[in-house]
């Protein structure tokens, strides 16, 4: 990931940094995997790129290969485009433009053209990446620390400003070029013209063949009958097929096509000229657009990651020493077959521990043991190349080898027997082997007399055990689940079978052996049943009893998975009977709730009633003014604590606290800070802390006043400090919390307008208008109101439209219907 300009004679892409020793890639079918996820790149490089990708043991590679994945996963959630159309690799390109007069071809310099403006597009998306993955790309940039220079993008315009899509120059690629070809125009004009006459003056005398001029060796002719040439002064330049027309080129015209072909070598000669200068230009650029490119093919290797785990749900992995833990792992490759053919995959669940890093797994034929053994293998290979791990979870040590004995290795040519082959391999791998050694044997101790393997295939497990190793071993050898029971540092797993078919269910089951129930599934599928007396009968007792404690295993395993789901479904039903009536309980508070919200509200209107009918009857207007004034003011004040009260009972009600309880009393103000605008209770204004004088004692600035409050006074705070003017219901915090929706009319609230009518207004004028309005309207409690705006050319109508989506009172807009103003018209829906 160094960040230095390459030179062109390094290899295009840098290898994987210490890759492991050992890699037994076709017994595990790294490279089919490999070519899996390849096929999800952009481009060829990055196909190769993938196709190339090796596991590695240095952590800090791997860890920053999966940081890559995620960051780009983000960019690609963002809706960001990766520009990799033009992926290529440009090293012998870059190394031919760097050649004294060499001159690239059309259709490579296009193609370099494409690569600068990809080059270029990757450089704009790191400097300004969506707002969604803008603060999570730090790797991706460090990735491409070395395109910090000048962009490429100039590079890429001047190509394909001079080159046309078919490869041709543009007649503005050079005001020589430019001058040349309108030279060229009008002398073919001028032969046209000559031409022309020559026709009219043959056609009189029935000379010519055709009424047309055409081109012959880059010369205008005319056609003229065979018979007829010796007539007609000039230069003969070929003949048609037939033989009948011969085309000349008369004698009037033979110096001005002299000067056009003198055109047409000015040209070629100006065209090469000007591709020099391209292929110079790109010289110039040859670094970066070599390092450009490496960047980019990482990069479609990194996008050709992602998409594989998108579709096939794949997860980052984590590495931890002593812990090999895979949840919900599947075989990619199986997974994709059964896809196309409309099956599903059985994922499995396994876990060992640095205590225990051998697992014995044991089951039917066709219970999938193989593929367990190399879908843990592909997950720890994967894991290692920064490639996301098909699993739900992965946790994973690092493995130095990966060691697999697996299928029939066979060999004619090396006169070996499917047995003896099978030696020579645990030969290799027991010289190889080593503590961060992965190793995956399958079928041990099989080719051979079934006491003799059994013998050797706990040997040879015993040997991998106290050699350190990580392994998993499947066998049908009833000696070696013995051996799994009874040693430590090993585990038994099972292949699961249906315990009525005997048909396997392919989950694995760790802690039990299987059982191979060869002569069950014999007879399971048809085979005669005298023969499978007779083998039941020369089983040995040993065996049997064996199978039976084998098979009552496995009964009582099942047995208690059901007692353990039908305990979970207890607990579920347990759970939804008391969401039930704890939403029954919601309901009749909220009912009651709103009942007391309607006697306060008509408690409240009442006494202002009567308050206000008491003023009006004083005839004296100076001391009726002025006990309005007192009035609406003790109305306020009585409201506030009347709200204050009612919320406490509710909350405490709700939450089963004391109605003394702080934790009870919403309205009570906890937490103030300097610069916070807070609502003075005994003043209804608002004001802004600006220091704390004592404890409880707050020094506020209101206006140009500035005044001192207890904290008691403080009403709510409207606006933390560095945030606008928000006003915030008391309630809402703590009632919002408990599920308990309380709404009190404030004071006003009856003569406060439900629209607010801008036509005529000017943008800013109206932008004011409205946000004094809605701070109005929100404080007055209205749940909706109604812009009005006209329709007109629609300025005012956007641009009140964009204010109001970004205003903190506003929950939501919308168009009203035709009859409450359409277009004209904007509803808005105030937050509660």
């Amino acid at each position: 990931m160094s960040s230095s300009v390459p030179s062109l004679s390094d290899p295009f892409l840098d290898p994987v940094p210490s890759p492991v020793a050992h890699l037994d890639a076709q017994a595990l079918e790294w490279q089919p995997l490999l070519a899996l996820v390849a096929g999800y790149a952009a481009s060829r490089v990055g196909r190769e790129a993938i196709e190339s990708l090796a596991p590695s043991t240095d952590q800090t590679w791997i860890e920053l290969q999966h940081q890559l994945v995620q960051e780009l996963r983000a960019l690609l959630d963002s809706a960001a485009t990766i520009p990799l159309g033009g992926l290529i690799d440009p090293s012998s390109l870059a190394a031919k433009s760097q050649i004294p007069e060499a001159a690239l071809e059309p259709d490579e310099l296009q193609s370099v053209a494409r690569l600068a403006h990809d080059i270029a597009s990757w450089q704009s998306l790191l400097k300004n990446p969506p707002p969604a993955a803008a603060s999570n790309i730090a790797a991706l940039q460090e990735l491409s620390a070395g395109l910090a220079g000048a962009s490429l993008q100039p590079l890429a315009d001047s190509i394909q400003r001079k080159l046309m899509p078919d490869g041709t120059l543009a007649d503005d690629a050079s005001p020589e070029l430019s001058r040349i070809r309108h030279e060229q125009q009008r002398q073919q004009r001028v032969i046209a013209d000559s031409l022309r006459a020559a026709l009219r003056r043959l056609s009189a005398d029935g000379q010519t063949q055709d009424d047309l001029i055409t081109i012959r060796g880059d010369r205008f002719v005319i056609p003229v009958k065979a018979e007829q040439k010796r007539r007609v002064s000039g230069v003969v330049h070929g003949a048609s097929s037939s033989g009948q027309t011969v085309y000349l080129e008369p004698l009037e015209t033979i110096e001005q096509n002299n000067e056009l072909v003198r055109l047409l070598e000015e040209e070629q000669a100006e065209i090469h000229r000007i591709f020099v200068a391209l292929t110079r230009l790109v010289g110039t650029h040859a670094d970066a657009l070599v390092t450009g490119a490496r960047v980019l093919a990482q990069v479609d290797t990194l996008q050709a990651r992602v998409r594989f785990a998108i579709a096939y749900d794949a997860a980052r992995p984590t590495f931890t020493p002593g812990l090999f833990r895979l949840e919900s792992a599947r075989h990619p490759l199986l997974e994709k077959r059964l896809k196309s053919t409309g099956g599903s995959i059985v994922p499995f669940t396994l876990e060992l521990t640095s205590e225990a890093r051998q697992l014995i797994l044991s089951g039917p034929n066709t219970g999938g043991k193989t593929v367990t053994l190399k879908t843990t293998a592909l997950c720890a290979l994967m894991a290692q190349s920064g490639i996301p791990v098909p699993a739900n979870a992965a946790s994973l040590p690092i493995f130095d080898a990966f060691l697999a004995d697996i299928g029939d290795a066979q060999s004619i040519e090396q006169a070996l027997s499917t047995f003896s082959a099978h030696i020579v391999n645990l030969d290799r791998i027991s010289h190889l082997a080593g503590p961060s050694s992965l190793i995956l044997l399958d079928e041990l101790g099989s080719a051979t007399d079934p006491d003799e393997g059994s013998a050797l295939a706990v040997a040879v497990a015993s040997f991998f055990l106290a050699s350190g190793a990580w392994s998993l071993i499947s066998t049908h050898h009833t000696s070696l689940k013995v051996y799994a029971a009874n040693t430590a540092g090993v585990l038994n797993a099972a292949a699961g079978v249906d315990p009525v078919t005997l048909v396997p269910t392919y989950r694995l089951q760790l802690g039990i052996p299987g059982a191979s129930a060869g002569i069950q599934t014999a007879q399971r599928l048809g085979l005669n049943s005298a023969i499978v007396e007779q083998a039941r009968e020369r089983l040995g007792s040993q065996h049997a009893d064996i199978a039976r404690f084998i098979e009552n295993l496995h009964s009582e395993t099942e047995a208690l998975e059901a007692e353990r789901k039908a305990a979970r479904a207890e607990q579920y039903a347990l759970n939804q009977e008391r969401a039930r009536l704890a939403r029954e309980g919601d309901v009749e508070l909220k009912r009651r709730t709103r009942e007391l919200e309607q006697k306060l509200a008509s408690l409240l209107k009442d006494f202002e009633f009567q308050m206000r009918q008491t003023v009006s009857a004083i005839d004296d207007k100076s001391a009726q003014l002025k006990l309005s004034k007192e009035s609406e003011r003790r109305i306020q004040r009585l409201r506030r604590d009347f709200e204050e009260q009612f919320n406490s009972t509710v909350v405490a009600h709700r939450s089963g606290a004391d109605k003394g309880d702080p934790n009870a009393q919403p309205h009570l103000v906890r937490h103030v800070g300097i610069g916070d605008q807070v609502r003075i209770k005994s003043m209804n204004k608002i004001a802004t802390i600006t220091r704390e004088v004592e404890k409880d004692l707050y020094e506020v600035a209101l206006g140009p006043l500035k005044m001192r409050i207890r904290r008691d006074d403080i009403a709510e705070v409207v606006a933390p400090a560095g945030k606008p003017l928000v006003s915030e219901k008391p309630l809402d915090a703590v009632a919002r919390q408990k599920g308990v929706r309380v709404t009190v009319s404030t004071s006003g609230s009856d003569d406060m307008k439900s629209e607010i009518n801008l036509i005529g207004h000017t943008v800013d004028q109206a932008t004011d208008e409205l946000e004094k309005y809605l701070d109005q309207a929100f404080l007055a409690g209205l749940p909706r109101v109604r812009v009005i705006h006209g329709t007109g050319m629609g300025i005012l109508r956007r641009a009140l439209r964009e204010y109001l989506r970004t205003h903190p009172h506003v929950a939501r807009i919308e168009e009203p219907t035709h009859q409450e103003g359409g277009a004209g018209a904007t509803v808005v829906e105030l937050r509660q």
